[in-house]
Protein backbone atom coordinates (compact mmCIF):
# COMPACT_ATOMS: atom_id res chain seq x y z
CA UNK A 1 0.00 0.00 0.00
CA UNK A 2 2.87 2.33 0.07
CA UNK A 3 2.32 4.04 -3.53
CA UNK A 4 -0.82 5.56 -2.08
CA UNK A 5 -1.41 9.15 -2.26
CA UNK A 6 -3.04 11.91 -0.33
CA UNK A 7 -4.20 14.74 -2.90
CA UNK A 8 -5.51 17.84 -0.62
CA UNK A 9 -6.97 21.06 -3.15
CA UNK A 10 -9.51 23.60 -3.14
CA UNK A 11 -10.30 26.56 -5.02
CA UNK A 12 -12.71 29.31 -4.79
CA UNK A 13 -14.12 29.77 -7.65
CA UNK A 14 -17.82 31.13 -8.66
CA UNK A 15 -20.13 27.68 -9.82
CA UNK A 16 -22.94 27.19 -10.98
CA UNK A 17 -25.44 24.25 -11.78
CA UNK A 18 -23.68 22.54 -8.53
CA UNK A 19 -25.85 19.90 -9.29
CA UNK A 20 -24.59 18.70 -12.57
CA UNK A 21 -21.10 19.01 -11.20
CA UNK A 22 -21.77 16.26 -8.73
CA UNK A 23 -23.35 14.34 -11.48
CA UNK A 24 -20.39 14.41 -13.51
CA UNK A 25 -17.95 13.70 -10.22
CA UNK A 26 -20.15 11.10 -9.06
CA UNK A 27 -20.28 9.38 -12.59
CA UNK A 28 -16.11 9.48 -13.21
CA UNK A 29 -15.28 8.36 -9.74
CA UNK A 30 -17.11 5.22 -10.00
CA UNK A 31 -14.48 2.11 -9.78
CA UNK A 32 -11.47 4.36 -10.14
CA UNK A 33 -10.12 3.35 -7.01
CA UNK A 34 -9.84 6.70 -5.70
CA UNK A 35 -11.53 7.42 -1.48
CA UNK A 36 -12.14 10.72 -0.08
CA UNK A 37 -14.32 13.27 0.30
CA UNK A 38 -15.24 16.78 -2.23
CA UNK A 39 -17.51 19.40 -1.25
CA UNK A 40 -19.34 21.50 -4.15
CA UNK A 41 -20.78 24.76 -3.74
CA UNK A 42 -21.53 27.91 -5.84
CA UNK A 43 -18.36 29.49 -4.32
CA UNK A 44 -16.05 26.65 -5.60
CA UNK A 45 -14.45 22.87 -4.56
CA UNK A 46 -13.03 21.30 -1.58
CA UNK A 47 -11.13 18.13 -1.73
CA UNK A 48 -9.16 15.57 -0.11
CA UNK A 49 -8.88 12.37 -1.94
CA UNK A 50 -6.54 8.97 -1.68
CA UNK A 51 -5.48 6.76 -4.94
CA UNK A 52 -2.25 5.86 -6.78
CA UNK A 53 -0.58 8.58 -7.72
CA UNK A 54 -1.93 7.95 -11.89
CA UNK A 55 -5.67 7.50 -10.62
CA UNK A 56 -5.32 10.91 -8.69
CA UNK A 57 -3.15 12.74 -11.12
CA UNK A 58 -5.53 11.78 -14.22
CA UNK A 59 -8.79 13.23 -11.63
CA UNK A 60 -6.90 16.30 -11.56
CA UNK A 61 -6.36 16.93 -15.43
CA UNK A 62 -9.94 15.91 -15.96
CA UNK A 63 -11.06 18.46 -13.02
CA UNK A 64 -9.17 21.37 -13.60
CA UNK A 65 -10.35 20.80 -17.66
CA UNK A 66 -14.28 20.33 -16.79
CA UNK A 67 -14.32 23.62 -14.46
CA UNK A 68 -11.66 25.24 -16.31
CA UNK A 69 -9.67 25.91 -13.53
CA UNK A 70 -5.82 26.74 -14.95
CA UNK A 71 -4.21 26.83 -11.87
CA UNK A 72 -4.53 24.81 -8.59
CA UNK A 73 -2.50 24.10 -5.76
CA UNK A 74 -2.42 20.67 -4.66
CA UNK A 75 -0.47 19.62 -1.18
CA UNK A 76 0.58 15.69 -2.27
CA UNK A 77 1.23 13.75 1.16
CA UNK A 78 2.16 9.91 1.02
CA UNK A 79 0.43 7.57 3.00
CA UNK A 80 0.37 3.49 4.02
CA UNK A 81 -2.94 3.09 3.73
CA UNK A 82 -6.66 4.35 2.77
CA UNK A 83 -7.13 7.19 5.29
CA UNK A 84 -10.94 7.25 3.62
CA UNK A 85 -13.51 4.57 3.42
CA UNK A 86 -15.40 5.31 0.48
CA UNK A 87 -16.03 8.04 -2.26
CA UNK A 88 -18.13 10.80 -1.54
CA UNK A 89 -19.23 13.88 -3.90
CA UNK A 90 -21.17 16.67 -1.54
CA UNK A 91 -23.26 19.54 -2.50
CA UNK A 92 -23.14 22.15 0.04
CA UNK A 93 -23.54 26.14 0.86
CA UNK A 94 -20.01 26.76 1.20
CA UNK A 95 -17.35 24.82 0.69
CA UNK A 96 -16.07 26.32 4.53
CA UNK A 97 -18.82 27.33 6.86
CA UNK A 98 -18.24 30.62 7.88
CA UNK A 99 -21.75 31.83 8.18
CA UNK A 100 -21.35 34.85 7.05
CA UNK A 101 -23.29 35.41 3.43
CA UNK A 102 -21.26 35.55 0.34
CA UNK A 103 -17.61 36.43 0.45
CA UNK A 104 -16.04 36.98 -2.98
CA UNK A 105 -12.76 35.60 -1.72
CA UNK A 106 -11.18 35.67 -5.15
CA UNK A 107 -11.37 39.76 -4.75
CA UNK A 108 -10.83 40.22 -0.79
CA UNK A 109 -7.83 37.64 0.51
CA UNK A 110 -5.35 38.81 2.78
CA UNK A 111 -1.64 38.48 0.90
CA UNK A 112 -0.40 34.59 0.56
CA UNK A 113 2.88 34.11 2.32
CA UNK A 114 4.65 31.64 1.14
CA UNK A 115 5.54 28.88 3.52
CA UNK A 116 9.61 30.45 3.39
CA UNK A 117 9.05 33.53 4.26
CA UNK A 118 6.25 32.64 6.64
CA UNK A 119 9.15 32.36 9.95
CA UNK A 120 10.33 35.83 9.18
CA UNK A 121 6.75 37.46 9.27
CA UNK A 122 5.94 35.78 12.33
CA UNK A 123 8.60 36.75 14.33
CA UNK A 124 8.02 40.61 13.98
CA UNK A 125 6.79 41.72 17.31
CA UNK A 126 4.08 43.72 16.16
CA UNK A 127 2.28 40.96 13.64
CA UNK A 128 -0.51 39.24 15.69
CA UNK A 129 -0.41 35.25 14.97
CA UNK A 130 -4.32 33.67 14.66
CA UNK A 131 -4.73 30.25 14.15
CA UNK A 132 -8.21 29.52 12.69
CA UNK A 133 -8.63 26.16 13.55
CA UNK A 134 -11.17 24.56 15.96
CA UNK A 135 -9.73 24.73 19.38
CA UNK A 136 -8.88 20.76 19.53
CA UNK A 137 -7.09 21.20 16.81
CA UNK A 138 -4.79 23.46 18.59
CA UNK A 139 -4.58 21.74 21.74
CA UNK A 140 -2.01 18.80 20.23
CA UNK A 141 0.08 21.28 17.42
CA UNK A 142 0.29 25.14 17.06
CA UNK A 143 2.87 27.83 15.89
CA UNK A 144 4.79 29.48 18.30
CA UNK A 145 3.51 32.69 19.65
CA UNK A 146 0.00 32.04 18.09
CA UNK A 147 -3.41 33.15 19.34
CA UNK A 148 -5.44 30.03 20.38
CA UNK A 149 -9.09 32.20 19.67
CA UNK A 150 -10.80 28.90 21.18
CA UNK A 151 -13.86 28.47 18.81
CA UNK A 152 -15.47 24.89 18.84
CA UNK A 153 -16.55 25.25 14.78
CA UNK A 154 -15.44 27.88 11.95
CA UNK A 155 -18.47 29.72 12.27
CA UNK A 156 -17.68 31.19 15.79
CA UNK A 157 -14.72 33.01 14.28
CA UNK A 158 -15.72 36.22 13.57
CA UNK A 159 -17.47 36.61 16.84
CA UNK A 160 -14.84 35.61 18.57
CA UNK A 161 -12.19 37.75 16.33
CA UNK A 162 -14.77 40.97 17.42
CA UNK A 163 -13.93 40.12 20.77
CA UNK A 164 -10.31 40.62 20.25
CA UNK A 165 -10.46 44.17 19.73
CA UNK A 166 -7.52 44.25 17.11
CA UNK A 167 -6.59 47.57 15.65
CA UNK A 168 -7.48 47.52 11.71
CA UNK A 169 -4.38 48.78 10.93
CA UNK A 170 -2.34 46.22 12.86
CA UNK A 171 -0.47 43.44 11.20
CA UNK A 172 -2.30 40.28 11.46
CA UNK A 173 -0.89 36.47 9.86
CA UNK A 174 -3.50 33.67 10.33
CA UNK A 175 -3.04 30.02 8.88
CA UNK A 176 -4.90 26.29 9.23
CA UNK A 177 -4.31 22.85 8.26
CA UNK A 178 -4.25 23.79 4.87
CA UNK A 179 -4.79 27.34 3.67
CA UNK A 180 -8.93 27.00 3.14
CA UNK A 181 -9.95 28.47 6.59
CA UNK A 182 -7.82 31.16 6.66
CA UNK A 183 -7.58 32.21 3.54
CA UNK A 184 -11.90 32.95 3.78
CA UNK A 185 -11.28 34.35 7.68
CA UNK A 186 -9.00 36.75 5.76
CA UNK A 187 -11.39 37.73 2.86
CA UNK A 188 -13.64 38.21 5.70
CA UNK A 189 -11.36 40.43 7.65
CA UNK A 190 -10.37 42.53 4.12
CA UNK A 191 -13.78 42.85 3.40
CA UNK A 192 -14.50 44.43 7.50
CA UNK A 193 -11.28 47.18 6.87
CA UNK A 194 -8.85 45.22 7.74
CA UNK A 195 -5.64 46.27 5.62
CA UNK A 196 -2.86 44.46 6.58
CA UNK A 197 -3.52 40.56 6.69
CA UNK A 198 -1.30 37.38 6.20
CA UNK A 199 -2.56 34.23 5.24
CA UNK A 200 0.26 30.84 4.95
CA UNK A 201 -0.14 29.69 1.78
CA UNK A 202 -1.11 25.92 1.88
CA UNK A 203 -1.51 26.16 5.18
CA UNK A 204 0.55 24.20 8.04
CA UNK A 205 1.02 21.17 5.47
CA UNK A 206 2.50 23.06 2.78
CA UNK A 207 4.91 24.51 5.50
CA UNK A 208 6.16 21.07 7.13
CA UNK A 209 6.48 19.84 3.76
CA UNK A 210 9.10 22.70 2.84
CA UNK A 211 10.61 22.33 6.65
CA UNK A 212 10.73 18.43 5.75
CA UNK A 213 12.41 18.57 2.70
CA UNK A 214 15.10 21.49 3.22
CA UNK A 215 15.92 19.78 6.79
CA UNK A 216 15.12 23.33 8.61
CA UNK A 217 14.27 24.51 12.11
CA UNK A 218 10.30 24.52 12.41
CA UNK A 219 8.56 27.30 14.64
CA UNK A 220 6.22 24.65 15.01
CA UNK A 221 5.26 22.68 17.95
CA UNK A 222 3.64 19.44 18.57
CA UNK A 223 1.79 17.28 15.90
CA UNK A 224 -1.15 18.20 13.39
CA UNK A 225 -5.04 17.08 12.65
CA UNK A 226 -5.95 16.21 9.58
CA UNK A 227 -9.43 15.04 8.47
CA UNK A 228 -9.02 11.79 7.41
CA UNK A 229 -8.35 8.61 9.53
CA UNK A 230 -4.19 9.11 10.08
CA UNK A 231 -5.91 11.53 12.90
CA UNK A 232 -2.78 13.67 13.04
CA UNK A 233 0.62 14.07 11.11
CA UNK A 234 3.92 14.90 13.02
CA UNK A 235 6.37 17.37 11.32
CA UNK A 236 7.81 14.73 9.41
CA UNK A 237 4.25 14.11 7.60
CA UNK A 238 3.55 10.90 9.34
CA UNK A 239 1.18 9.15 10.76
CA UNK A 240 1.36 10.73 14.05
CA UNK A 241 0.58 9.13 17.33
CA UNK A 242 -2.88 9.96 18.47
CA UNK A 243 -6.48 8.09 17.33
CA UNK A 244 -9.72 9.59 17.08
CA UNK A 245 -13.07 9.57 19.22
CA UNK A 246 -15.44 8.34 16.54
CA UNK A 247 -18.08 9.66 18.56
CA UNK A 248 -16.86 13.27 18.75
CA UNK A 249 -14.19 13.21 15.86
CA UNK A 250 -11.41 14.11 19.13
CA UNK A 251 -8.02 13.08 18.97
CA UNK A 252 -7.13 10.75 21.58
CA UNK A 253 -3.68 10.17 23.30
CA UNK A 254 -3.14 6.84 24.58
CA UNK A 255 -4.12 7.80 28.27
CA UNK A 256 -7.71 9.13 26.80
CA UNK A 257 -8.19 5.20 25.88
CA UNK A 258 -6.95 3.83 28.93
CA UNK A 259 -10.17 5.66 30.69
CA UNK A 260 -13.24 4.35 31.97
CA UNK A 261 -15.07 6.87 29.52
CA UNK A 262 -13.97 5.67 26.78
CA UNK A 263 -15.48 3.21 24.40
CA UNK A 264 -14.30 2.64 21.14
CA UNK A 265 -16.49 3.76 18.47
CA UNK A 266 -18.69 5.63 20.92
CA UNK A 267 -17.31 7.69 23.18
CA UNK A 268 -14.50 9.25 25.02
CA UNK A 269 -13.54 11.03 28.04
CA UNK A 270 -14.45 14.70 26.14
CA UNK A 271 -17.71 13.82 24.64
CA UNK A 272 -19.35 10.73 27.18
CA UNK A 273 -21.63 13.25 29.26
CA UNK A 274 -22.39 15.16 25.71
CA UNK A 275 -24.11 12.84 23.75
CA UNK A 276 -27.70 11.45 23.70
CA UNK A 277 -29.16 7.76 24.40
CA UNK A 278 -30.02 7.80 20.65
CA UNK A 279 -26.34 8.62 19.66
CA UNK A 280 -25.16 6.06 22.41
CA UNK A 281 -27.34 3.64 20.29
CA UNK A 282 -26.75 4.61 16.89
CA UNK A 283 -23.00 4.11 17.82
CA UNK A 284 -22.79 0.90 19.41
CA UNK A 285 -25.52 -0.87 16.42
CA UNK A 286 -22.09 1.36 13.78
CA UNK A 287 -19.54 -0.16 15.95
CA UNK A 288 -21.34 -3.95 16.09
CA UNK A 289 -21.70 -4.13 12.55
CA UNK A 290 -18.12 -2.77 11.97
CA UNK A 291 -17.19 -5.80 14.56
CA UNK A 292 -19.35 -8.40 12.40
CA UNK A 293 -17.70 -6.70 8.93
CA UNK A 294 -13.73 -7.40 10.43
CA UNK A 295 -14.67 -11.00 11.40
CA UNK A 296 -15.94 -12.06 8.28
CA UNK A 297 -13.00 -10.32 6.60
CA UNK A 298 -10.42 -12.09 8.98
CA UNK A 299 -12.36 -15.96 8.13
CA UNK A 300 -11.95 -15.31 4.63
CA UNK A 301 -8.43 -14.92 4.28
Amino acid sequence: MNNLFVYTFYRFKNLKNIDQHKSIFDKYLLNRNIKGTILIANEGINGSISGSRRRLDEFIKFLKSYLNIRKLDIKINQTEFYPFNRMKVRLKNEIVSLGQGEIDVNKYRGRLVEPKHWDKITSDKNTTIIDVRNEFEIEIGKFENSINPKTKNFREFPKVFKEMKINKEDAIAMYCTGGIRCEKASAFLKKGGYKNIFQLKGGIINYLKLKNEKKQKSKWVGECFVFDDRVTINKNLLRGKYIQCYGCRRPLTKKDVRSNAYRKGIHCPYCVNERSARQIRNSESRQAQINISKRKLLTTH
